[in-house]
């Protein structure tokens, strides 16, 4: 009996030594483009930011990213459905500028959206008339708050593609006259496409883009252990290092 009590003393001993195994926490993003994802979607800006995270080490957590078309995550958000959080995302993208139906980090990146046109046909807006009747690219099922509604009083036609990479590759073959991206999108796809003296950028009206964690009200447990790592990241050198890759 005694030998039996030992026994099970050391198996307890040995179950508690273990480490806890960690909790799996689904990071979903609806970009599928560079320079956020690159390729396969092992490379770019959030893989690196997931692999940033689970250096730091945040108690049990660790992040896995997954990607997840538009309107399923917005649905799956809108239900209370979604597993996991959200990398990249805005209030204003949302309808959630009061910042209450989620719960939202400090931006980890700032953008602001371009008009891009090649250099020869330049669609500057800030020619009256320039752009009347020109075809805009936008992204399938995106709202641009502020530049939906100029585009309107433009006169633009819009011409939506699955993502900003495939409108700029439009652009490139002379199938639209000009796309609305993100300037750090554009300013990636010139360079790695060496055509930085074919294209033209234009400011767009309109606030930046705030790139963003979003985190459903019920999981305010990870976001009390992300939220003050975001914060800390314009004064991290090792994540400023990594952003400069992408700039």
């Amino acid at each position: 009996m005694r030998q039996v009590l030992s026994a099970l003393a050391l198996l307890c001993a040995m179950l508690t030594a273990l480490p806890a195994r960690a909790e799996v926490v689904n990071v979903y993003t609806s970009a599928n483009f560079a320079p956020l994802l690159i390729g396969g979607g092992g490379q770019g800006l959030y893989p690196d930011l997931i692999d940033y995270l689970n250096r730091q080490q945040l108690g049990d957590l660790s992040f896995r990213l997954n990607y997840l078309p538009r309107k399923r995550l917005q649905m799956q958000l809108e239900n209370g459905k979604l597993d996991g959080i959200v990398i990249g995302m805005m209030p204003a993208w949302l309808n959630d500028e009061a910042q209450r139906k989620y719960l939202w980090t400090t931006p980890f990146a700032i953008d602001r959206f371009v008009l891009v046109s090649r250099r020869e046909q330049p669609a500057n807006p800030a020619v009256a008339g320039a752009l009347y009747g020109k075809t805009i690219g936008l992204t399938l099922g995106y709202v641009y708050p502020g530049i939906d509604e100029w585009i309107r009083r433009e006169g633009l036609h819009r011409a939506d593609a699955l993502s900003e990479e495939i409108n700029l590759e439009k652009l490139r073959l002379d199938r639209i006259d000009c796309v609305a991206v993100s300037e750090s999108v554009a300013r990636y796809y010139l360079k790695s496409h060496n055509a930085e003296n074919r294209f033209t950028l234009f400011n767009l009206p309109g606030r930046q883009t705030e790139r963003r964690f979003l985190v459903p009200q019920g999981q305010a447990e990870v976001y009390e252990r992300l939220a003050p790592v975001i914060r800390k990241l314009k004064d991290d050198p090792a994540w400023l290092r990594i952003l400069s890759k992408y700039e």
